[in-house]
């Protein structure tokens, strides 16, 4: 019936690559080429991160934050093709569909970067950064959840969805300054269900990370909780 499902969508509502428009998909070889896929880590630094070297987390600028280093696989800024691919995940008109093809696009980073052994995903978790209820309702769903739902599938790693919980709503993030946004954050996110927490590594997922301060808000009251490390995965970073 899936199969019949996807053939019968596909027939009626053709997607359409969104560099190019070549019909059958949202991002087709020509235009990934385009993007320049990372290789490398960077420190979680705001201005200026370091390229990391190998088995180096974090710079020494930036040890004491709470998250224990950051995965992305673009620069946000660095093709338009890439702002397009997120803002199409995230607003009007909302292509849901665009979370497998983006967390496809943080795989290839993990791999290029040799960050998709057993050992490190072992024992891990997911655990998309929450929305308020009412920007659920309104969009019809969590990019980040969607994402990791995603990346659940190519990684073997349960995702978890009760146990960071976000109570009530704040402003847009885009709209503050770095401090705003620490301020627009706090109190706003609490723990549920700590024992699913308690052992292993959680891996906070989003569509971009900016300055921070939303994942180290959330790191910040899952260490409180019980959480060891913390780890970040992002579609993109914008410095």
């Amino acid at each position: 019936m899936n199969k019949v499902k996807n053939f019968l969508l596909e027939l009626f509502f053709p997607c359409f690559c969104l560099g190019c428009q070549k019909e059958g998909t949202y991002l087709c070889q020509d235009c990934k080429a385009i993007l320049e896929i990372l290789e490398f880590q960077y420190c979680l630094c705001n201005k200026n991160p370091l390229r990391l070297d190998p088995g180096q987390n974090k710079c020494n600028k930036c040890f004491n934050k709470n998250l224990s280093g950051l995965y992305f696989a673009l620069n946000y800024k660095e093709r338009s093709l890439t702002r397009k691919l997120i803002h199409q995940f995230k607003y009007q008109p909302y292509v849901k569909d665009l979370a497998k093809t983006l967390a496809n696009l943080i795989i290839e980073h993990l791999v290029l970067s040799s960050k998709n052994s057993e050992d490190i995903w072992q024992n891990s978790i997911l655990i998309p950064i929450p929305l308020d209820k009412n920007k659920v309702k309104n969009r019809g769903y969590n990019q980040s959840e969607e994402l990791a739902k995603e990346l659940s599938k190519i990684l073997q790693t349960p995702v978890i969805t009760n146990v960071l919980i976000k109570t009530k709503s704040t402003k847009p993030q885009m709209e503050l300054s770095k401090e705003q946004r620490e301020q627009n954050l706090k109190n706003v996110f609490v723990i549920k269900n700590p024992s699913a927490i308690a052992q292993g590594k959680i891996f906070l997922v989003d569509d971009v990370y900016t300055t921070g301060s939303t994942m180290e808000e959330c790191a910040s009251v899952l260490k409180q909780a019980g959480a060891k490390q913390i780890w970040g995965i992002t579609i993109a970073r914008e410095e």
